[in-house]
């Protein structure tokens, strides 16, 4: 919901720099409101009640131009604290706004609002807005477009129209219920009952085929699909029906075209993907599958649908057609293919500037493990708490946001102590890896710091502990990271850079670490503030796979951290049962 009358607004003659990149003289200003409250929505056969923005399940799509400036007034008339967070928006210097709980602010508890000041520079493409606290993002998201800035264009022949497309979860109980069981039990977590297109889970489920989502199509006409995976804790595939798809734009970003039967998408990634309307006349299954490479079998073995429907006078049969060539849930193969397969364009109006000398380098084990708990009382294996973990650390939330005990020099809410290296090397990747000291993991709220414009190489390291291995969406806030180089098994710091690619290589805000292997970023440390790192499993996030980096300023008024707003959200008791009040309920019944 937008106020009436967009602002536009004459930008400072003159470059603001960023990192080298400048923002455009004919940007524009807009103002959202955004009123989050309960409300009933019924899925499969399903009615419950629960938080979302503008009663609109997925939330309202902003649209703005690259380089534009968001104010969104979040109104919160739900029943508990919360937040949200600007998924791959860099925020230059302003971290008062990104939105991550405990991390840069305090919930924004019920009765009380907050206004984001989402600064848009150099993104062109798709993202997406959620909420950034516990498990809320569930049912509070939507999608962001960011149009080319006026005067430019794509870098590919105009689409006819363009569709949303937000592929997300739907649980029968309350998400928050869920959560709050688990992280008390200390085990695994409940599954989702269906998979959404645009809010409805379509055919394949009871009581849902009524209110199906349709994408109405003209013969001949090309289509940009911007599509957002929003689901909890799955990857996803994406077809349709005997129609080819071509990824134009990642994260935000361009990419070179890449033309495939299907997509392979991750929980926090977002993609621009083409596709034409030149088959016969009728009616053809767009079909969103999970894709899953772990052990246990714990997810949603179910799958959304939504029909691409052609305008015209025809007779169709009674059934859309089905994708002959929609992957498995367990195919590895053509996941595998399709994230090694994107590049950036590296063209001169869309360049490519990954960092060639490294200053900081970082190997990050990704790994569930487990926390002890007192009397062997939890409900994971041998009576402990099921956690994750980087480099053998489980985050945990302070009391006081990071970056106001930061920015505020406050101290004991942090330590700046986390390891570049995990504490043990072995075979990260063997077969068995079974409960024992190493996969005991320790708990703290620790940052690495950084020194402004290092340059930061990190290599993510999947790991099989518990025989837990599995694809790891691994997402970065505060900067777009360039993904050089990815493989399979324990890396090799000797033979495996040599396989990097410095020329093309996609930028990014999320990368999928593949079970069993490792991926490897590089960025420059060119944002000063206090930015987020987690897995974008919603389970692992707050089991604790997370960690977050400080950037000192620069030294000048252009390199340093805005000064926060005049109103931030202030600490205090949230209704949300966090990790940490798990643990603490715990000792406290020991003592």
């Amino acid at each position: 919901m937008s106020r009436p009358g967009v602002v536009s607004v004459l930008v400072l003659i003159g470059l603001l720099f960023f990192g080298g990149c400048s923002w455009f003289a004919d940007a524009e200003v807009h103002y959202f409101d955004f009123v989050l409250k309960s409300s009933n929505f019924t899925r499969v056969c399903t009615t419950k009640s629960m938080v979302t923005v503008n009663d609109s399940f997925p939330g309202p799509t902003l649209t703005v131009r690259r380089g534009d400036t968001a104010y969104v007034n979040f109104y919160n008339q739900g029943p508990y604290g919360i937040t949200l967070h600007w998924h791959g928006i860099e925020q230059p210097r302003n971290p008062w706004s990104d939105g991550p709980e405990y991390v840069t602010q305090c919930p924004i508890l019920p009765g009380n609002n907050f206004t984001y000041e989402v600064i848009f520079s150099t993104e062109e493409g798709t993202l997406w807005w959620h909420a950034h606290s516990d498990w809320s993002r569930a049912t509070v998201h939507g999608a962001i477009v960011i149009l080319p800035a006026l005067g430019t264009t794509y870098p590919f022949p105009e689409p006819d129209e363009e569709r949303v497309i937000v592929l997300a979860s739907w649980y029968d109980m309350d998400v928050m219920t869920l959560m709050t069981t688990a992280l008390h039990e200390g085990g695994l977590t409940g599954l989702s009952n269906a998979f959404c297109i645009n809010g409805e889970p379509g055919d394949f489920y009871s009581c849902s085929n009524e209110t199906t989502h349709h994408v109405s199509v003209d013969y001949g006409k090309t289509y940009m699909l911007r599509i957002v995976n929003s689901v909890q804790n799955t990857n996803m595939y994406v077809a349709i029906a005997d129609h080819n798809l071509t990824v134009v734009g990642w994260d935000g970003a361009y990419v070179k075209p890449l033309v495939s039967s299907y997509i392979m998408i991750t929980p926090g990634q977002a993609m621009d993907v083409l596709f034409t309307a030149n088959q016969l006349l009728g009616r053809y299954y767009m079909v969103s599958s999970p894709y899953f490479d772990g052990q246990d079998d714990d997810f949603d073995h179910s799958r959304a649908s939504a029909i691409v429907q052609y305008n015209g006078n025809y007779t169709s049969p009674s059934k859309p057609v089905y994708p002959s060539h929609l992957p498995g849930f367990y195919d590895i193969g053509p996941a595998t293919y399709f994230v090694t397969n994107l590049r950036s364009l590296a063209t001169p109006e869309h360049p490519v500037d990954v960092p060639l000398e490294v200053t900081h380098r970082m190997y990050v084990t990704v790994a569930i493990s487990l926390l002890r708990c007192p009397n062997d009382s939890c409900a994971g294996p041998g009576g402990n708490r099921l956690a994750s973990a980087l480099n053998n650390v489980s985050f945990a939330n302070p009391s006081l946001d990071v970056l106001e005990a930061y920015y505020r020099n406050i101290s004991g809410y942090y330590t700046t102590d986390f390891p570049d290296w995990p504490p043990n090397m072995y075979n990260f990747t063997a077969e068995t890896l079974e409960t024992d000291n190493v996969t005991i993991s320790g708990q703290g709220t620790k940052v690495k710091v950084l020194n402004y414009n290092e340059s930061v190489e990190i290599v993510f390291q999947g790991t099989n502990d518990l025989n837990s291995g599995e694809t790891h969406p691994m997402h970065l806030h505060g900067t777009r990271f360039y993904i050089i180089g990815m493989g399979v098994g324990n890396f090799d710091n000797e033979t495996d850079p040599q396989t990097y690619n410095l020329y093309d290589p996609p930028r990014a805000n999320t990368v999928a670490v593949p079970k069993d292997g490792w991926a490897a970023i590089r960025f420059r440390a060119t944002n000063p503030g206090v930015w987020f790192m987690h897995c974008h499993f919603d389970r692992h996030m707050t089991w604790g796979m997370d960690m977050a980096f400080i950037v000192k300023d620069g030294g000048t008024a252009a390199t340093s951290m805005k000064k926060p707003p005049a109103y931030m959200p202030p600490c205090g008791p949230d209704t949300n049962f966090t990790l940490l009040n798990a643990l603490h309920s715990f000792l406290q019944q020991e003592t």
